[in-house]
Order: C-alpha cells, then structure tokens, then sequence
C-alpha cells in the first residue's frame, strides 16, 4: 500500500477575509480539533502556527487577498498551498456555509491530499501580471466610452460613413459633428463623453508603452521571442500568456486548451456522449486573446516584414516551429471553410489549437 502524500502532523485551513481569518487545524495523531478567529496580519497567523503540533501544513483558497500570505508562510518553513475554489470538493447535501465550516473542510481535505493547488506567482510575475490585466481593463473601458459617444450621436441623427472609425478623419467628424448640435445640453454631454474616450486613449497608450518596455528585457522576453513567431503573438498577446500562464511544464499540449476553456463541455453517461459549447473555465483574458489571435491564421499565409523582424529575436528551432504552426493553423482555416463551419465556431477550434503550438514554443529548449 502507497505511503500517504500527506507528511506533516497538523493540516490546517485558513478562510481568509480583508478583516478576519477563520482557522483550523487538526493534529493528525490524537485527531484534535483547534479552532481560532485571526487577524489578517502575517505575524498574528505565524504566532498562532507556532503553537501546533510541528510539522504543519496550511492551505487557503485563492482569492482577492492575493498570495502574500502564502510567500510569507513558504518563506516561514511552513508548507502553504493555495487552493483553486472551483475544484474543491463539497458536499452535495450540505446546505450550511460558514466560515469555521469552511476553514475546517480545507483542513480535511489537505490531510486527505484531495486539493487542487493554484501555481503561486513570483513577485515580478505578478507585478507583469498585474500591468498586463490593468491593460485590459483600459480596453474595456475605452471601448465602453467610445460605445456612449457613438450612440449619443446616433440618437441624434449623426452616423459616420467615412471610412474606418476611429481614425484621424474620423476625429476630425467627431469634433466638427459636436459643434453642431442644438442643444447646450447635448453639447456638454458630447464634450464629457468625447473627453473620456481621450483619456480612455492616453491611459491605454502609457500602459503600451510600459508593457514594451518591460517585454524588451524581463524573465519572460525569452518565451515572449519564441511565442512571436506565431502570427497574432505580438507583444502584448505574448506577454499575458507568459505571465498569466507562467509555469507551462505543468501542461502539455491537449492540456493547456482546457485551462484556457477552450475545450468542449461533455456529458456521458452509458451508450451516450453528448458534447456542447467550450467550457469557459479559467483564464478569461487568455482566453480573449487566443480567440482574436485565432482570426490572423485566416488569411493567406505570407511572411511580411513584422513576422520577419519577430523571427530575428527568436532562434532558428523557434523559427521552424512557428512557420509549420503557421502553415497547419492557416490549412486548418481552410478545412473548417470547405466543411461549411461557422466561422466563429471554427476560430473557436483554431484557438483551441494555436493554444497547443504556443505550449510548443513556451517549453521549446534551443
């Protein structure tokens, strides 16, 4: 019989709040239960800690708090897992949540060795990770802004048909369009939403230019290289999934597409298989990006100067690999064409493999 892969004498689970830390630990010999109400304070849960039967392991779910906690803790000599809240067990009839139940089912289930464990970031991992999402959320909102000012003109009346939106000449419409509205009023919200997409704009404009700065020279500018060669990965494409991914040996290429949600929902039982849409679990902002990245494989393959100048900061194994991923995305397109697949369905499935061959290239040795 298989040694349990639990080894310490005292599992404990920690539900950690902004305010408030609900603990508990049991002693794996005598079977003993302590509970205890803590602060958030790293000192007060190491002090508490230290008062168990040594050794101890401590798990949480990961959450807004963050892994702060966790480096302190590793940092401490005490083992600290953090958990993923949507692969814990629970059961089915239990219609009573807590706290203190919680706290105690974490140390369960850690004594059990039946947690899912979340990779916890570095420090610069994190810092990357933080600047990249605070890029999004840019995009969001500028996006959300232009929306307002565009149907505001619409309701009065007013549709650009000059071309591309959002463009020098159409800017030029824009501010011309908003002299001429009638009402003061009109005006004034004209000129707060107008203002808004500008600031939207610049915000967005200061996060690209620090995202280039960092991707130039960091831990991750070697997979950032190697991710490049595929068309769709520029650098802030690249970027996320290095520092949202982070550790890629923990997946090989079938899994990374269900980390990403990629994969189709199942439900078999018997004789039956029933498959339906991707399962949108997981990274939601990989994911976002993969899918628009998946549109650039549509086109005819042809090597430009901009995949050019990306292969020139990768090396030759990296080069290789990207051209045949490019090849067999762009063959793939034009498969799913010729059996008359959606196209959103079909970019869906492009993603879904494009995440494999950035898995490829990520754990390439040159």
């Amino acid at each position: 019989m298989e040694a349990p892969v639990f080894t310490e004498r005292t599992s404990v689970g920690l539900d950690v709040h902004a305010r408030s830390v609900a603990a508990a630990a049991i002693d794996g010999v005598t079977g003993e239960l302590v509970q205890a109400k803590l602060t958030p304070s790293h000192e007060h849960i190491r002090s508490w800690l230290a008062g168990l039967q040594a050794p101890v392991a401590v798990a949480y779910e990961a959450g807004p708090t963050g892994f702060g906690l966790s480096r302190s803790l590793n940092a401490a000599g005490i083992r600290c897992e953090v958990v993923a809240p949507s692969k814990l067990q629970r059961p089915r009839g239990d219609r009573v949540k807590t706290d203190a139940r919680d706290a105690v089912h974490l140390a369960r289930l850690l004594r059990l060795d039946e947690i899912t464990a979340v990779t916890v970031p570095s420090v610069h991992q994190e810092a990357a990770r933080d600047l990249v999402r605070a890029r999004e959320d840019a995009r969001g909102d500028l996006m959300r802004a232009r929306h307002r000012l565009s149907k505001l003109l619409l309701r009065q009346g007013y549709v650009y048909s000059g071309g591309k939106a959002w463009t020098g000449t159409h800017d030029v419409w824009l501010r011309r369009t908003g002299a001429q509205l009638d009402s003061a009023a009109t005006r004034l919200t004209f000129e707060s939403d107008y203002d808004a997409v500008l600031q939207m704009k610049a915000r967005r404009d200061r996060l690209d230019e620090a995202i280039t700065t960092i991707a130039a020279d960091c831990e991750f500018t070697p997979v950032l290289r190697r991710l490049g060669c595929l068309r769709g990965i520029g650098t802030l494409t690249g970027l996320a999934l290095a520092v949202e991914v982070g550790d890629w040996d923990r997946f090989t290429g079938k899994t990374i597409g269900s980390f990403i949600g990629l994969v189709p929902s199942e439900y078999s039982s018997g004789q039956s298989r029933v498959q339906g849409s991707i399962t949108k679990t997981g990274n939601t902002h990989l994911r976002r990006l993969l899918v628009e990245a998946a549109w650039h494989h549509r086109p005819a393959y042809r090597i430009g100067k901009t995949m050019r100048d990306r292969w020139e900061l990768a090396g030759p194994a990296a080069r290789a690999r990207g051209d045949e991923g490019n090849r067999r995305l762009h063959h793939r397109w034009n498969t799913m064409r010729a059996r008359h697949k959606r196209h959103t369905i079909a970019n869906v499935a492009i993603a879904r493999e494009l995440a494999g061959w950035c898995w490829s290239l990520a754990v390439l040795d040159e």
